[in-house]
């Protein structure tokens, strides 16, 4: 049974009112030529019917089809308005069935790559080899469709308990690789799971703070946590936009602080007593891990080897004393009770800063006081920034794959298709920017 070519193709273009011409097969992409069946349409400046001027054609990026790139060639009308006196003199008629103004891909294969791209994390690279065509053609078709998606959805943000604001590198620029950072605003308890609100540029208080005041005041309001590490622009941002908001210190940045304070005095008393930095041999080089370990997770064996350990290369006892610290304060975080930690907290803070202590702890103490009520805040509210870290892992997957980026847009876009849970439900329908 033969088949007719061209209601083959009418097929496979799958619109209506388009008349598929003809097809070339040759070398190369195949390429379909197709014309809308359109009437004539009114002037609308004044309403005479125009008529055909010429027909311009524009070859669109489309799907592939039996494995062989194909070429949407789309004879559009342009026409002219017959009255001398009318202003609006021609126009070109466009229909968004087949291709958005503007972008090189018809609609359908639009719509397929912002998928590929934002949903299944692919490189636009491997998109754009698989279609046939630039690299550029492919990326700015998903930032279009992709803006649309996360932007022009009233839905996407819903009501948030506990925001959390955590930085993360965006690139390095410049001769000097000078670091260009973002923040994550970030939903830490959302249902099922958390969810990325939005990305902003650089890690000051003025993005997150300008993010916040574009919100509706209603919106602002249902936030009671807001989590941080121990950064002061997030304070400052907490306190200015958010005032009404209980800030809550994430612990393991906590914990984090006491151990990089740890490490300080072991790096100090190192080339106070032996006069150079750590060597293989050095007895507080080798116990560097040790240290930072968790006390329960050592055996007697590892316990008895950081003691002897620290007996031959601490010969005044201040990074044993630090690594007392670091312990004390993990056991912050044993407490049920916040009264018994706001209690507990402000004490530590206050021995921490004892004469007898290395001024790493007391450096320490200091943070401890200054950050007493976020710290403590931490035991009623029992959220934490580990989610929003979790989220960063998803956009450094993604500037993994891409090579890095330099454009914030195109990081923006990748970051909120990727792990900012858009509805993919409304990609059929969205109009692309």
């Amino acid at each position: 049974m033969e088949t007719d070519p061209i209601r083959v193709c009418e097929l496979l273009v799958g619109l209506p009112d388009v008349d598929v011409l003809g097809v070339e097969e040759e070398v190369g992409p195949i390429r379909v030529h197709v014309e809308c069946r359109v009437p004539r349409p009114a002037c609308s400046g004044c309403g005479t019917p125009g008529w055909v001027k010429d027909r311009p054609v524009v070859e669109l990026v489309d799907l592939p089809a039996f494995g062989r790139a194909v070429r949407l060639v789309w004879r559009k009308h342009r026409f002219w308005c017959p009255d001398s006196a009318c202003r609006v003199g021609s126009w070109t008629a466009e229909d968004p069935r087949i291709g958005a103004p503007r972008l090189g891909l018809t609609d359908r294969a639009g719509r397929w790559v912002t998928f590929q791209v934002g949903k299944l994390g692919r490189t636009v690279a491997e998109v754009a080899r698989e279609l046939g065509c630039d690299w550029h053609t492919v990326n700015d078709t998903v930032l279009a469709y992709g803006e649309a998606l996360v932007d022009d959805d009233p839905d996407r943000i819903g009501g948030v308990t506990a925001l959390g604001l955590d930085e993360t590198l965006f690139c390095r620029k410049g001769r000097w690789r000078t670091q260009q950072w973002a923040t994550s605003i970030v939903d830490v308890a959302a249902p099922g799971g958390a969810r990325l609100l939005d990305v902003v540029a650089g890690r000051s208080a003025t993005g997150p703070s300008q993010w916040l005041d574009g919100r509706p005041e209603s919106w602002r309001q249902q936030i009671r946590w807001g989590v941080l590490d121990l950064s002061g622009p997030y304070r400052k941002t907490f306190d200015e936009t958010l005032d009404h908001v209980t800030q809550v210190a994430d612990p393991f940045h906590l914990v984090r602080l006491a151990n990089d304070k740890l490490d300080e005095c072991r790096r100090r008393v190192q080339n106070e007593t032996i006069g150079h930095r750590g060597r293989r041999d050095d007895p507080l080089y080798r116990a560097r891990r040790l240290l930072t370990k968790a006390h329960e997770r050592l055996d007697h064996r590892g316990e008895a080897k950081l003691l002897g350990l620290l007996r031959a290369g601490d010969p005044h006892g201040e990074v044993r004393m630090a690594w007392h610290a670091k312990e004390v304060i993990r056991s912050i975080y044993t407490i049920d009770d916040p009264d018994l930690a706001a209690e507990f907290v402000a004490q530590l803070g206050d021995d921490l800063q004892d004469d007898s202590c290395p001024p790493e702890v007391h450096s320490l103490g200091r943070t401890l006081l200054r950050w007493r009520n976020q710290i403590v805040a931490w035991h009623q509210a029992r959220v934490s920034n580990g989610p929003t870290e979790a989220i960063n892992n998803l956009i450094k997957r993604i500037k993994r794959i891409g090579f890095g980026f330099r454009q914030f847009r195109n990081y923006r876009i990748r970051a909120l298709l990727y792990a900012g849970r858009p509805n993919w439900d409304r990609l059929a329908t969205i109009t692309p920017r």
